[in-house]
């Protein structure tokens, strides 16, 4: 078994379980799943390997360099054609789950499409180099509070596709120039409104095996008319290994994690939300938040959120999820004791059947 195999069941061995009463429904501590940080900032910067700008938000205590702290990077893959500055508001609620979230735009030429802003999977390597410049910097704003041994990756439509791919270690023309393997420091990945297909515009389509080697989650709007939800559904199909979750939000389209609806520049999406756009970056935001938090910190109520109550307490979203326990001798939902292989949970199919 590889690293970071390794690595990645042994952060979802580590998690406590839940401990199930006795009609076998799941119960937990209360837990607040609102920000940890109130306060946040942003800077801009340029990336040095690639020269192109990137807004970082970060969280800002009063305390924030004498509290020891240091926060994982998130690096957030833009969707085609959607500048930096329109994910604003997820990232900054994002970083108050205690990241610092790094978008950049990405400006290239992707024939037949033309020049514009495409992510691709170099950005990985360039972004993590960029931390641990601004992190050793004096005169950034977030040195020494930079966790550069952990990475998380957010995306949205192509960024999410550029996201999975790297995963996947597959070097598609359109996501990837250069064949480059995933570093050793990113430790999750949650994308939304995406999918990961060798002909995504033909049927049927072909998915790529995403032989994932850490945690992921894909998220989808159930209104999406760009990237149909179905296909967001056969990627997840196709990511091998769990710990994994499809997160669903109930009345989203593609746009859900953009500030606004249909942002000026990429494809438009003809179907009209029925979620407030606000509501959705919220959802949207908590979810990768807490993912990225149950994933790459071993955060405990974050991982009984998104893998067991928090879809139940959240009227807005359905997840589906499987993920890897070393062992699991309280959980009286299912009733067994599990070592070692996946677990899938279908939450809001559960709940009905108990309330009929």
């Amino acid at each position: 078994m590889n690293v970071m195999k390794l690595k990645a069941l042994t952060v979802a061995a580590t998690f406590s379980l839940i401990v199930s009463n006795s009609t076998g429904a799941a119960e937990a501590t209360t837990f607040n799943p609102s920000p940890l940080f109130t306060d946040i900032t942003s800077y801009t910067t340029n990336i040095t390997t690639t020269n192109g700008a990137a807004d970082i938000y970060f969280p800002n205590p009063s305390n924030l360099k004498t509290g020891n702290y240091s926060f994982p990077i998130a690096l957030l893959l833009q969707g085609a054609n959607v500048n930096k500055s329109d994910y604003s508001n997820y990232a900054s609620i994002v970083a108050r789950y205690g990241f610092v979230v790094v978008v950049p735009n990405s400006e290239r030429t992707l024939p037949p499409l033309g020049t514009g802003l495409f992510s691709e999977t170099s950005q990985i390597n360039a972004v993590l180099t960029q931390m641990r410049a601004e992190n050793s910097n004096s005169n950034s704003p977030v040195a020494g509070v930079v966790n550069t041994q952990k990475l998380g990756l957010l995306g949205h439509s192509f960024g999410g596709s550029v996201g999975l791919s790297a995963i996947a270690d597959v070097c598609l023309p359109r996501f990837c120039s250069t064949q480059a393997s995933l570093p050793t420091e990113v430790a999750a990945g949650a994308f939304y409104a995406t999918g990961l297909a060798r002909t995504p515009n033909v049927l049927p389509v072909e998915y790529v095996p995403i032989n994932n080697s850490i945690p992921v989650a894909l998220l989808k709007g159930t209104l999406d008319g760009v990237v149909p939800p179905f296909v967001t559904d056969g990627t997840y199909d196709n990511i091998q290994n769990p710990p994994k979750a499809l997160i669903s939000l109930t009345g989203a389209n593609h746009y859900g994690i953009t500030n606004t609806n249909n942002p000026s520049g990429p494809f438009p999406d003809r179907n009209t939300p029925t979620i407030p756009q606000d509501i959705a970056i919220e959802t949207l935001a908590r979810w990768s938040g807490l993912f990225l938090r149950a994933s790459i910190l071993n955060d405990k109520d974050a991982f009984n959120y998104i893998y067991f109550t928090g879809d139940a307490a959240d009227p807005n979203v359905t997840v589906v999820s499987t993920r890897v326990t070393e062992s699991a001798p309280n959980l009286g939902l299912l009733g067994l004791g599990i070592t070692g292989f996946g677990i899938t949970l279908r939450r809001k199919k559960i709940k009905k059947m108990r309330a009929s």
